[in-house]
């Protein structure tokens, strides 16, 4: 008996996974729970990374993601489609109206090379233009959303051949559909949801900035994400990389030198 439990006890020590298993069943680390947690801190880390790069990298980044993503998810709807091909047959001798309404058919019922091309370049476009208005307005509003779904739509039209036998007048029109629903689901989405936990962080910064008059140059500070815990740490070089002029620089180094509550930590 003894030395069957001497020889189970080495197997249990031998074995890696047994070994985890032991710590899992005697409330050790959570291997998910810490797998978890590592793809949110490179999450984390490569969003901080992408606010310090130019417009145009992180437009070029978010517009490849997101043309990936949707690449993805509309090879998977082509492939439902019993042959790879439309399911719509082009009636002989049709009309103009008809045959563009065909052509919308078909747009969202092609094969899975058809669908992952259409669906690249809409997703693709409005993460584009969604990156590109966030960072020349600061902030994500309607009006970025609704103009990023207007490209994405318009460059849908054209991209699927939706448009015939008007493929300009279909563009816009389209391009105006997708931004009139993205806007209302965004009104939607603003009425629903809770203030941004983020935006704590700002307080004093935010405080800061429209008692000297700055309040323009928030943005500046949340795209460098320059917080209320970087104020005690903020140089000139800081502020110069985030976009701040001189005079502004000047002024809010020296506010942070005399107003000890600024940098006080919590």
């Amino acid at each position: 008996m003894t030395d069957g439990k001497q020889g189970s006890a080495v197997a249990l020590k031998a074995s890696p996974s047994a070994a985890a298993m032991a710590r899992g069943l005697r409330g050790g680390s959570n291997p998910l729970g810490e797998w978890t947690a590592r793809v949110k801190e490179i999450e984390t880390g490569f969003r901080a990374w992408m606010a310090t790069q130019p417009i145009h990298v992180e437009a070029a980044v978010a517009t490849a993601v997101g043309a990936v993503q949707g690449g993805a998810l509309g090879g998977l709807m082509g492939s439902l489609s019993a042959d790879g091909g439309s399911p719509f047959p082009t009636p002989p001798n049709a009309n103009p109206q008809a045959m563009a309404s065909l052509k919308q058919a078909q747009a969202l019922a092609g094969g899975p090379l058809v669908q992952a091309r259409n669906f690249a370049v809409m997703t693709g476009a409005n993460a584009g233009i969604s990156c590109v208005m966030r960072r020349i307005r600061g902030q994500e509003d309607i009006q970025g959303s609704m103009a990023a779904a207007f490209g994405s739509g318009a460059l849908f039209s054209i991209v699927s051949g939706m448009g015939t036998p008007n493929p300009v007048v279909n563009a816009i029109t389209t391009g105006a559909a997708f931004a009139v629903f993205q806007g209302g689901f965004f009104m939607i989405g603003q009425k629903f949801s809770k203030p941004a936990s983020e935006d704590t962080y700002y307080s004093r910064t935010r405080s800061m900035l429209h008692q000297l008059g700055l309040e323009k140059y928030e943005k500046n500070f949340k795209k460098g994400l320059l917080n209320d815990q970087t104020l005690p740490l903020l140089t000139d070089s800081a502020l110069r990389d985030v976009k701040i002029p001189p005079g502004p620089r000047l002024l809010i180094l020296d506010q942070i030198k005399r107003d000890p509550e600024l940098v006080r930590t919590k």
